[in-house]
């Protein structure tokens, strides 16, 4: 416990683009409410996004570091204790937890994107010049500190350190998740993987780890899949500027898979464009999912539906905490999910817009903010 005001680093977007790394107050934690001290915070798409949700915003959703404050009422937390952040908390009580469908839970999902999440301190916990500044996915983890209710906390096993469990809560969950909650795959399964990225690295260990027999990895970056070779992709195809309307990759994926297509075919590029081409790469009858969350209009064939194929946009790998992160622990400690070498690039916070620049360029594969 303690009554103190603390005042830390935050990156801050302004909502039209533009960001600087700013000076932010965060309360003492009221009841039922934990502030954490951050360390380090994975960078992706949805934080570049993120620059012009309405502002002022304190940016990033993906971050690990130690228990600085515990508020009355918290309990199994302590004190310097390691632990990592995440968004989504299902209510177990609305129409969508009592159905089964928790990672659908209507309280955590607000109509306002910029908004999401169920980890929302009191009111006016963090400030901002004097006023009070909202927090992407009532996070901010791109910043020193930060207050969440105490559900939004996980603590981290002692072989884990916050420096490189800061990504499990977004690019690891969605990549894992969407292969292993989502498709469900079947060991002996076939999968494709478009765009080996942060999330789709971790979708190439997920059907690895489902026991997949062919997993096809696609990207414009050949370091990007000499990485998914790495984690478990059985096949890498290098897509190619010259190859219109895509017809060579899917003959390519077709002749991998007996003429047929894949049983689950994965968008992981956050390019609009791309979002219904994993309809061309599945079987009949197959799956496409779009897990990127990419924005934007996009154009679809309807016979690329044909026959009785399913599209989903899953969110957030159909993560539900008290499930997934015990069991994304336990696979790092038997090494059978890596971490460590998903992290191409490390920044320090006055880098972000490098970092950008890397992951929108495709020079990194996962890049993470040290944050001081």
């Amino acid at each position: 416990m303690t009554d103190d005001v603390v005042r830390g680093a935050a990156l801050i977007a302004n909502g039209d683009g533009r960001f600087g790394l700013e000076t932010i107050e965060v309360d003492p934690p009221a009841a039922g409410e934990v502030r954490v001290a951050i360390v380090a915070a994975g960078v992706c798409h949805t934080d570049h996004a993120a620059l012009r949700w309405p502002g002022p915003l304190v940016l990033g959703h993906e971050g690990a570091g130690y228990v600085e404050a515990i508020g009355e009422g918290v309990e199994g937390l302590e004190i310097g204790q390691p632990v990592m952040l995440n968004w989504a908390i299902p209510c177990g009580h609305c129409a969508q937890c009592e159905r089964g469908a928790a990672p659908l839970c209507e309280r955590t999902h607000e109509t306002d994107v910029a908004r999401l999440g169920t980890s929302r301190a009191h009111p006016g916990a963090t400030r901002w010049r004097g006023r009070p500044v909202e927090r992407a996915f009532h996070l901010g983890t791109f910043a020193r500190y930060t207050l969440v209710r105490a559900e939004a906390v996980t603590p981290l096993p002692p072989h884990l350190l916050p420096e490189v469990a800061c990504i499990l809560g977004c690019a690891v969950m969605t990549g894992v998740g969407s292969a292993v909650n989502v498709a469900a795959m079947a060991p002996g399964a076939t999968a494709a993987v478009l765009g080996c990225g942060g999330v789709g690295l971790n979708v190439v260990q997920g059907a690895r780890l489902a026991g997949a027999r062919t997993i096809i990895a696609i990207d414009r970056v050949p370091a990007r899949l000499q990485r998914a070779r790495e984690l478990g992709a059985t096949h890498a195809l290098l897509a190619r500027d010259d190859d219109a309307g895509h017809a060579r990759l899917v003959a390519e994926v077709r002749a991998l898979t007996d003429g047929r297509g894949v049983d689950h075919a994965f968008e992981a590029t956050g390019v609009p464009a791309l979002a219904f081409l994993p309809l061309q790469l599945a079987r009949n009858g197959g799956d496409a999912l779009q897990v990127s969350g990419a924005h934007g209009p996009a154009t679809l064939e309807l016979t690329d539906l044909f026959w009785n194929k399913r599209y989903l946009a899953p969110l957030y790998g159909g993560c539900v905490p008290a499930r997934d992160f015990p069991r994304l622990f336990d696979w790092i400690a038997q090494g059978r999910l890596e971490l460590a070498a998903l992290i191409s690039h490390r920044y320090p916070m006055e880098a972000l817009a490098r970092a950008f620049d890397d992951m929108l360029a495709g020079r990194s594969t996962k890049g993470v903010l040290r944050i001081a």
